[in-house]
């Protein structure tokens, strides 16, 4: 059984680009593309009031998540821990959208690239790279 580690921590972070690294390279790049920052409020390891900045890129035509800010996103997302690991880590997009209506996403730069991401299967070799991801996150 592999480590699992708190999402979103160093250790999860190092053992996350460790199996993207080596997982096959997905055949067809991402449906859309989008340069997003995220601000992560809440994290149970942060202190209160403190952010997590990461963002996800596929313009290199895989989705690339990875910490730290780009500079001039698409857009920039600040959302909960609990509620950016329910979209990344459980592929929930039901709970990014209720999260979203509850005023508990907000959004700067252009909406449209969010919500084209909903759309649009997922490649299989993205989907087996999600799902070992997952399997290392407590």
């Amino acid at each position: 059984m592999a480590d699992k580690y708190e999402f979103l921590t160093d250790e999860w972070i190092a053992a996350a680009k460790q199996i993207q690294e080596e997982s096959p390279k997905p055949e067809n790049p991402p449906a859309h593309t989008v340069r997003m920052n995220l601000c992560i409020t809440d994290a149970p390891f942060k202190g209160e009031g403190e952010t997590i900045d990461a963002h996800m890129d596929t313009t290199g035509g895989e989705v690339k998540l990875d910490m730290g800010h780009l500079e001039s996103p698409d857009l920039t997302v600040t959302v909960d821990y609990e509620t950016a690991k329910a979209i990344f880590i459980d592929q929930n997009p039901q709970a990014g959208m209720q999260a979203f209506m509850a005023g508990k996403v907000k959004v700067q730069g252009d909406m449209t690239k969010l919500m084209a991401m909903q759309q649009g299967t997922p490649d299989p070799a993205a989907a087996a790279v999600a799902a070992k991801i997952k399997e290392i996150t407590a």
